[in-house]
């Protein structure tokens, strides 16, 4: 038997692999060492050298990683598409976001929005300008490192923006709705084998097994479609 298979996933994934992988584990015997962090830390710590076996990120970051040679070439299979929510504090009122004006509307009412230093920010950021309102939400943007819902339900942001994945879990936030869809942004979470893995057979495995029935129940149950 191998070494426990090492992960590094994007902490989005964390609610999808605290349930899958034990069930991976039940089935195939392998053990699993699973370790959940910012995209961009952990493509640092990946282009650093870190030893893993698999790597589960956004697919961009993942096939850059594929150019630089930390993830073996070919290796890289979807797994699940995240879209993109808007939170209000539980019982709050909830903001007509149904179409793009009602969107702009609800953002530039709000008094704070919170939005993550992770891939979606990166993309609210980028969307805050294309509605022509940056200037005016700078004072109003709260920047965190971990799940956009917990300002809302503290109290610290009146709405939040995140993937859906990251806004269902938490406790005391509502989920709006997705972004309309010509605002939205869909992320697609891949995994793939580290060039250097010794657990390339086990690592293929669990792969595979992402893809199995009761694997892609949990991914539309967290509020993804599988990949």
């Amino acid at each position: 038997m191998p070494t426990a298979l090492k992960i590094l996933s994007g902490g989005a994934m964390r609610t999808l692999l605290v349930e899958a992988v034990p069930l991976f584990e039940s089935a195939s015997g392998y053990k699993t060492d699973v370790r959940f962090a910012l995209t961009s830390v952990l493509k640092k710590e990946i282009e650093d050298g870190a030893i893993f076996d698999i790597a589960l990120l956004p697919r961009p970051e993942l096939d850059a990683l594929a150019e630089q040679g930390s993830i073996a070439d070919g290796t890289q299979t979807d797994i699940a598409r995240s879209a993109v929510g808007l939170a209000v504090r539980a019982g709050a009122p909830r903001p007509d976001i149904a179409t793009v004006a009602a969107f702009k509307r609800a953002l530039l009412a709000a008094q704070t929005v919170g939005y993550s230093d992770g891939p979606s920010g990166a993309y609210v950021t980028d969307l805050l300008r294309r509605l022509g309102i940056a200037q005016e939400m700078t004072p109003k943007i709260r920047l965190t490192s971990g799940p956009v819902a917990e300002l809302v339900a503290k109290g610290d942001a009146e709405i939040g923006l995140q993937q859906i994945v990251a806004i269902l879990p938490i406790k005391g936030a509502d989920l709006v709705g997705p972004l309309p869809g010509k605002l939205q942004n869909i992320i697609v979470y891949a995994a793939g084998l580290s060039a250097r893995s010794a657990n390339g057979q086990a690592a293929r495995r669990l792969v595979a097994f992402m893809a199995t029935p009761q694997v892609v129940s949990i991914i539309r149950a967290k509020g993804m479609e599988p990949g």
